[in-house]
């Protein structure tokens, strides 16, 4: 096979396959600064780069590193895959349900092939999408995932590249579509070579990882070629469906062409010769639409984007947080906005950022599918001191309201694994760094960072401890018992609605209304009303006349319908259909 990388700086370089040397050559192909050599080698060979007389390093394109980040990396051939989905036709993420899921924490064993026990579940809960946080290998066995530094392998401890193919492959027997969360914006903090390599960083720009990864500056078009090559590899190679790209706001790049736009062409391009389509779905804090907007138009060409104002407003809404990036959020007006418009912060004044901030929607042209909405995210619940999840903040029927406000929303909604049965388990921040000194700089860093908002460090969970891991961890167990199978009952009642009744998907902006009456939020969807109580039960006026109650969670007795509206006997919610 042939063995190939990019070391533009060096003078010699060898490759290291299985202890033996082998001398690359430069070749210019197929850019400048490459190097190349053939030798005899099949799937799981073990090899390394040699430069200039240096340390062995793992390959910078590594597809496997089965002894750790630090070791040698192993062959990836992807023919040995067996695949089964020759029938599959992919699926396009617009409207689809998402269900955020890290391979980790799914299943006490942590493994892909744990958590593919467990996909019956997700079909039966009415998911389309099952988006796995990142499996970028990164040091040690246990992480959130964005601390990979090898962002074309799989890591080893959830089952490598074949546990992966094999993943995806039972993903698509029960027709679901997989979308794999990538960061391109950074690289962890443990067993980062690439710069030894080539000018993979420049310091241009800054980010809150230190350098930014090089897009516009010397050596920038290999950079950039490194990045679309891998996301191409994950659709072509390991056959899934979308990439979730990780807070794009940090790719910061000056070039003609931004390096999303790029990415977002070349999809499109293998999204044609696989004749499936081909989802790029970007984190991006910028609030401006241009992200989902066509590369023909001047946009970056995002097939969708995370929505965190959809968050925030029901968030605050919610629980009453008013803290940090919850200061402008809170009341019922913010909800009917931001569902209305998309982004509450769109031409408006950000007191958390201190100026104004985002640009309004052209609802005309910009469906609200473009947008995922959710009540919680990874984020949202892992960076929170405690890891507590909104089911520990929040009676289970404020819960249920907030779920059915943004599953029967204008927008593409996504479930946070647990969610669904209201999960007693937290959701902590952990790592397991082999390094002590790194490690404790983790530990103090965590505890410090929450010390200065008013927690006792011991309040704090260790990120290194294996407790952190393992008290994050679903359990199964409960799944079937009382509270959490009403929970459960709900959202697959939801996920129902949503499919068979085409108001509760229509994704036209323009036709989205949210009243605001007392304590009473009412979403009107077509010929269907989400009406919320909070605080209490109320007699609230609908336009239409209530002629069935679809379906509803109250405390006591049951809602009744009213001459032009519906009487709720305790705060919760309740769908009704109008004539």
């Amino acid at each position: 096979m042939q063995f190939g990388v990019w070391a533009p700086r060096a003078r010699e370089v060898e490759l290291v396959l299985d202890g033996t040397a082998v001398a690359l050559q430069p070749t210019g192909s197929p850019r400048e600064g490459w190097w190349s050599a053939e030798a005899d080698a099949g799937h799981g060979a073990r090899y390394a780069f040699r430069l200039d007389g240096g340390d062995e390093r793992p390959d910078p394109r590594t597809g496997w590193q089965p002894e750790g980040v630090h070791a040698a990396s192993a062959v990836v051939d992807p023919l040995t895959f067996t695949w089964t989905d020759a029938g599959w036709a992919g699926r396009d993420v617009h409207g689809a349900v998402f269900y955020e899921l890290h391979v980790g924490t799914f299943t006490p064993e942590g493994t892909f092939a744990a958590a593919t026990a467990h996909l019956d579940h997700l079909v039966d809960l009415g998911v389309d999408v099952v988006e796995v946080l990142p499996v970028s290998a990164w040091d040690g066995p246990w992480n959130w995932g964005y601390d990979g530094v090898a962002p074309y392998a799989v890591q080893h401890e959830y089952g490598g590249p074949d546990g992966f193919a094999a993943f995806v492959d039972a993903c698509h027997a029960r027709g679901l579509a997989v979308a794999l969360d990538c960061v391109y914006n950074h690289l962890g903090p443990s067993g980062n070579y690439l710069g030894e390599f080539g000018p993979y960083f420049t310091d241009k720009h800054d980010t809150p990882w230190g350098a930014a990864v090089n897009l516009d500056d010397t050596g920038s078009v290999e950079v950039r070629r490194w990045i679309c090559d891998n996301a191409l590899r994950w659709f072509r190679d390991f056959h899934v469906d979308a990439l979730r790209l990780d807070a794009v706001h940090a790719l910061v790049d000056d070039s003609e062409r931004h390096v999303l736009q790029q990415l977002a062409d070349e999809t499109a391009e293998l999204s044609a010769q696989l004749g499936r389509p081909l989802g790029l779905v970007a984190e991006s804090d910028l609030n401006d639409a241009v992200m989902v907007t066509p590369t023909a138009q001047g946009g970056r060409g995002m097939t969708a984007q995370w929505d965190d104002d959809v968050h925030h407003a029901l968030h605050a809404w919610l629980t009453g947080e008013r803290q940090g990036y919850y200061a402008d959020f809170g009341d019922p007006e913010v909800v009917a906005t931001t569902f209305q418009e998309a982004f509450f912060h769109a031409e408006r004044f950000s007191t958390f950022r201190g100026k104004e901030w985002g640009r309004k929607v052209d609802r005309s042209a910009v469906p609200g599918t473009a947008f995922l909405g959710y009540l919680q995210t990874h984020d949202q619940v892992g960076n929170r001191a405690v890891g507590d999840r909104i089911g520990h903040l929040l009676s289970p029927a404020r819960q249920a309201a907030g779920a059915a406000l943004y599953l029967l929303g204008p927008f593409t909604p996504m479930v946070f694994m647990g969610e669904e049965w209201n999960a007693s388990t937290k959701w902590q921040f952990f790592t397991s760094f082999p390094d002590p000194e790194l490690g404790k700089a983790v530990s103090e860093g965590r505890r410090g960072e929450f010390g200065q908002h008013g927690w006792d460090a011991e309040d704090v969970p260790d990120p290194q401890d294996p407790a952190t891991r393992e008290a994050s961890v679903l359990r199964w167990d409960e799944v079937g018992q009382d509270g959490h199978a009403r929970m459960l009952a709900w959202y697959r009642t939801l996920t129902g609605l949503r499919r068979s009744v085409p108001a509760l998907a229509d994704a036209d902006l323009r036709a989205v209304r949210v009243d605001v009456q007392g304590n009473a939020l009412v979403l009107h969807r077509g010929d269907h009303r989400v009406v919320v109580t909070l605080g209490g039960g109320a007699d609230v006026d609908v336009e239409g006349t209530p002629v069935e109650v679809v379906a509803a969670w109250t405390e006591g007795a049951d809602p009744e319908l009213l001459g032009e509206g519906v009487r709720t006997p305790s705060e919760g919610v309740v769908v009704l259909r109008v004539a």
